[in-house]
């Protein structure tokens, strides 16, 4: 029986990813590997819908996929590669856009919050119809689900919506995808505004963790993370949001419940429980960061492994995409 198919991708526009990536999307590759025939691409299409270095992009792109590579993704039981190799990806991605309402396209919230933060002369129509190029994403590969974070959601129901009427005006074509969400690590915090997502775009440096960062500057970080005047623990995430993100972030690397954890940590300070909590991140990101170190020092090996998940990558869209042509009305090439 084949398995159910899984595809996600992340961006590779930051020198490291970072907890709430790790936890959010990664973590959950690795398990997705064991149950699915799972996908997985660094987007490089879609980082560059902001202004981006060439040089940093190329180098940024090596070290997302080592960190996934170092993280438990195995090439023999994933498809793992670099989105613009495939370049099937832009065809339908413009295919899918001249199926695509204005208005529909103008609903999609990313472009709004990006527009804001990078500044207009920045809000390229690259950026506007992002989320028609992760439809594509998604649709090439006949995913059956997509792991997806909260703020993701209305991407895939605009790639849920694309693909029904593709296979409504055309003929069935594409599968329709279902959101595979955890919700125990939905929300992963900034250890400085505990009211807003732990984000490399908008979180301050030492709101982050970074999955590469060395354990004293990590340590360091826990220790200063903004937590409340009280010195009861206890997950509470109105009252206490800091302290609710550190039981969540110790949960989840740990695996102890949070109950668990609040009745261990009875009668204790917060000193104690930070110490704990940044022990946990170190101890979970140390491997994580000499596999990624050994993978970049062979940058040859590195590319051969993207080269085969390439391969087998474009096998796939290939097909959807003759299909595609054909149902859309282009002219076979031979």
């Amino acid at each position: 029986m084949a398995r159910p198919r899984v595809l996600s991708g992340i961006q590779p526009t930051a020198d490291s990813f970072h907890l709430g990536n790790y936890l959010g999307a990664v973590r959950q590759w690795v398990t997705l590997q064991e149950t699915h025939d799972a996908f997985y691409c660094v987007v490089d299409l879609h980082a560059i819908t902001v202004p981006t270095e060439p040089a940093a992009l190329r180098r940024r792109t090596r070290v997302a996929a080592a960190q996934l590579f170092a993280a438990g993704l195995d090439p023999e039981r994933s498809t793992v590669f670099v989105q613009s190799h495939v370049r099937e990806h832009a065809e339908l991605a413009w295919i899918l856009t001249c199926q695509t309402g204005m208005g529909e396209a103008a609903r999609m919230t990313q472009f709004k919050d990006k527009s804001a933060r990078y500044g207009e002369s920045a809000a390229s129509v690259g950026l506007f119809t992002y989320p028609i190029l992760q439809a594509a994403d998604i649709l090439l590969y006949q995913a059956d689900s997509v792991p997806v974070g909260a703020d993701q959601k209305q991407h895939l129901e605009l790639t849920r919506d694309l693909g029904q009427r593709f296979n409504h005006r055309f003929g069935d074509t594409f599968t329709i995808p279902e959101p595979y969400i955890l919700k125990e690590v939905e929300k992963i915090t900034d250890l400085q505004d505990p009211s807003a997502k732990m984000s490399k775009s908008s979180s301050s440096p030492a709101g982050i963790l970074d999955v590469l960062e060395q354990p004293g500057p990590l340590r360091k970080k826990i220790m200063r993370a903004v937590t409340d005047t009280e010195t009861e623990i206890r997950f509470d995430e109105e009252n206490k949001p800091g302290i609710s993100n550190l039981l969540r972030i110790q949960s989840a690397l740990t695996g102890t419940p949070i109950p668990d954890l609040v009745a261990r940590y009875a009668g204790q300070g917060y000193g104690t429980f930070k110490k704990e909590v940044a022990e946990a991140v170190v101890d979970a990101f140390a491997p994580i960061r000499e596999r990624t170190e050994k993978l970049l020092g062979d940058e040859a090996e590195l590319d051969r492994m993207l080269a085969v998940g390439a391969e087998r990558a474009r096998a796939v869209a290939g097909r959807t995409m003759a299909e595609v042509r054909d149902r859309v009305g282009f002219l076979p090439t031979s």
